[in-house]
Order: C-alpha cells, then sequence, then structure tokens
C-alpha cells in the first residue's frame, strides 16, 4: 500500500472553501441555521440559500452537514459524554463514518468544524470504499485514544453494502490486537439503525446522534490533539 491517497480531497476546495467564500459560506450558514430553526427542511432551506449565493454543489453539501437547527443541537449537547467518562464502558463506533474522517484530515483534506461541534467530511461512501495508505494509522489513533480513556470494550459496525467492508472488519481486528482491548467487529446492513438504539455511539452521524442514547466526540479530541495541522472551515466563520 505504497501509493499514497488524498481521501476526500477536491481540487477546487482550496478556491471555494479560501478566502474569497469563507465570508458569504459563513452568511449562508447562519441564515440557513435561522430558516432551519423556523421549522424549514433542510434540503429546500440549503437550495433556496444556495440559489441566492450562487453555491457549487459541495458548497451546498458542506453548509448542509455542517449546519444544525437550535433544537438538534440543544439536544445532542444534552446527550454527549467526555471521554473522562468511558472509564470501563462499552463505546459502539461507526466504522466507515469515524475511519474516513480521521483519513481526510491525515489527508490534509478539507473538514468541517460543525455547528453542533462534531468534526464532519465531504468524502462521502456511495457504496465504495477502499483501504488507503492512512487506514492503519487512522486506526491506530482510534486505539490508542480509547486506550488512553480505559474504555472496556469497543464494537465497530460496519456497513454490509459497502465494498470492503470485510477486509475493513479484519484490518480493525489485526490492529486491536497491540491493544488491550476487548474487541468486536460487526458488519451489518443497517448499521445506522443498531446505533440509534445504543450509548456511547462514537459518530458524527445527525440522525444517528438525535436518536442515540449518548455519544462520544471522539474524533475532535484525536484531531485536535494528533492531527494539529488536519485544515477544516469552521461554520460559522
Amino acid at each position: 500500500m505504497s501509493k499514497s491517497t488524498r481521501r476526500g480531497y477536491a481540487e477546487k476546495d482550496e478556491i471555494e472553501f479560501g478566502c474569497d467564500w469563507i465570508q458569504k459560506l459563513s452568511i449562508a450558514s447562519q441564515e440557513l441555521n435561522y430558516l432551519l430553526d423556523r421549522g424549514y427542511p433542510t434540503k429546500g432551506a440549503a437550495t433556496f440559500i444556495g440559489n441566492h449565493y450562487m453555491l457549487s454543489e459541495r458548497q451546498r453539501l458542506a453548509i448542509m452537514r455542517a449546519v444544525s437547527s437550535p433544537n438538534d443541537i440543544l439536544l445532542r449537547k444534552s446527550k454527549h459524554i467526555p471521554l473522562e467518562e468511558l472509564s470501563n464502558t462499552e463505546v459502539h463506533i461507526d466504522a466507515f463514518n469515524t475511519i474516513i474522517t480521521l483519513e481526510v484530515a491525515l489527508s490534509n483534506s478539507l473538514l468541517l468544524e460543525c455547528m453542533d461541534s462534531t468534526i464532519r467530511d465531504l468524502a462521502g461512501l456511495r457504496g465504495t470504499y477502499h483501504v488507503i495508505d492512512k487506514t492503519e494509522q487512522a486506526i491506530h489513533l482510534l486505539f490508542r485514544q480509547l486506550w488512553n480513556s480505559k474504555v472496556g470494550k469497543v464494537i465497530f459496525y460496519i456497513d454490509s453494502p459497502v465494498s470492503n467492508s470485510g477486509r475493513l472488519k479484519s484490518l480493525i481486528m489485526e490492529i486491536s490486537a497491540d491493544y488491550a482491548i476487548l474487541t468486536e467487529a460487526i458488519v451489518l446492513h443497517d448499521v445506522d439503525k443498531t446505533l440509534e438504539t445504543k450509548p456511547y455511539v462514537i459518530t458524527s452521524d445527525a440522525i444517528i446522534l438525535n436518536k442515540c442514547l449518548s455519544w462520544v466526540n471522539l474524533n475532535r479530541v484525536i484531531i485536535n490533539e494528533h492531527i494539529p495541522n488536519a485544515w477544516y472551515v469552521k461554520f460559522p466563520f
């Protein structure tokens, strides 16, 4: 795996999320937040704002992922568990969601610092995933942080419809042998539905965050502490 791959990289990102656009994106994100607070559906509101500011498809996707309604932000905040409270717990990881964001961070591709305090990416799966040269490092970062937090058990949930889900499971279990943490990796057809019923969930998926019993903002801690040069844009700026 000697080839270097930049997960989530798009050539136009440095322009579309650079100095000339950042103020306009910040205003657009605040206006989307305003509309969501008044009950407008996300997609329709984002389309309206995107058309008004002539945003690209990627810029529209960014504000949709970065912006949450005030009610959703409060709900997620009320269920957030700090790392200091993870000792001897069983945590549940949305594997693709979590690992891909770390791969994007390690690739120095664009990340979004979102209104609900999560870090999200624009990589997108579309049913296809390939292990890259950043994958092992991303998984090691996860395990090291979980080990430092004295987690009792970790369960990775991997979407079976996505290609190479079995390969990722094997890699996770192989790396887990380096850490004294009880580890399980499960390949499921519908990961989201399962995680929606769990406590101590590690994901940035907005729907799961709204429905799960509690969640941990692990990627934000890992990126801030171990990938200091990661590139992310804060919404609103």
